[in-house]
């Protein structure tokens, strides 16, 4: 595990795949990454809904991982947006997929996720951003 943090018992357990908090140790710096949606590199959305955008967006955060040199495990903060009521079940499910193969032991990031009416194009479903805690 890169980053530390937890969820103390002063509060209910999380909801989800999250930790109420993290924490940056002190040889890394924080990069923040925009939000990605469910665009190949040509510009072409993913086809089949929100889980199809769900999984290119999740391919396209580790290709930044990667440019940074970091890994899933470097990520502090996941910040979620899905467009559409009928569409968070969709990601929910890709997250799982993901979430088990990046974080196998469970150390999940802090993340938070909410429904928008709609995205910044109507065709988006979802858009992720991230912070992430690069080695210096």
């Amino acid at each position: 595990m890169i980053v530390s943090g937890g969820n103390p018992d002063a509060l209910a357990a999380p909801i989800g795949p999250f930790r109420h908090y993290t924490v940056v140790p002190d040889d890394h710096r924080l990069v923040y990454l925009s939000g990605q949606v469910g665009q190949d590199r040509d510009g072409v959305l993913a086809a089949g809904g929100c889980a199809a955008q769900t999984a290119q967006v999740f391919r396209n955060l580790e290709l930044l991982l990667d440019e940074l040199g970091a890994t899933p495990a470097h990520i502090v903060k996941l910040f979620t947006i899905v467009a559409g009521e009928g569409s968070f079940r969709e990601f929910a499910g890709v997250r799982t997929e993901v979430f088990g193969r990046w974080y196998p032991d469970g150390a999940y990031p802090a993340h938070s996720a909410f429904v928008a009416a709609e995205l910044a194009a109507p065709e988006l479903l979802v858009e992720i951003e991230a912070v992430v805690a690069v080695p210096r």
